[in-house]
C-alpha cells in the first residue's frame, strides 16, 4: 500500500511539473477522498499538501493535520519525512 501511495505522489509531482524533465508515461493510482478519510488520524499516515502557496491560501478546503510543502522545492523537504510512514500528497 505504501508503494502505491508513493507512486501516486510521484504522479502528482509529474502533473505539477516538478519532475517534468524526468516524466515518463507511467500512470499511478489515485486515492478517493473517502479512502483518505478512513486513513486520517492514523499516526502512520502523513498528508502533505503540495498546492502552490497562492492556491493553498485562497482555498477554504484544507485537510486537518496536513502539512503544506512547496511543490517547487521538493529537494529541500523530501528527505525530512520518515520512510516508514505512508505519505499522501494532496494537490487538488
Amino acid at each position: 500500500m505504501k508503494k502505491i501511495l508513493i507512486i501516486g505522489a510521484l504522479l502528482i509531482f509529474f502533473m505539477t511539473g516538478v519532475f517534468a524533465p524526468f516524466a515518463g508515461s507511467a500512470e499511478a493510482p489515485r486515492m478517493a477522498k473517502e479512502e483518505l478519510k478512513g486513513m486520517l488520524g492514523n499516526p502512520d499516515v502523513l498528508v502533505i499538501d503540495v498546492r502552490t502557496q497562492r492556491d493553498w491560501k485562497e482555498s477554504d478546503l484544507k485537510i486537518k493535520g496536513s502539512v503544506r510543502e512547496d511543490p517547487g522545492a521538493v529537494e529541500s523537504w523530501a528527505n525530512k519525512y520518515p520512510k516508514d510512514k505512508t505519505l499522501v500528497f494532496y494537490c487538488a
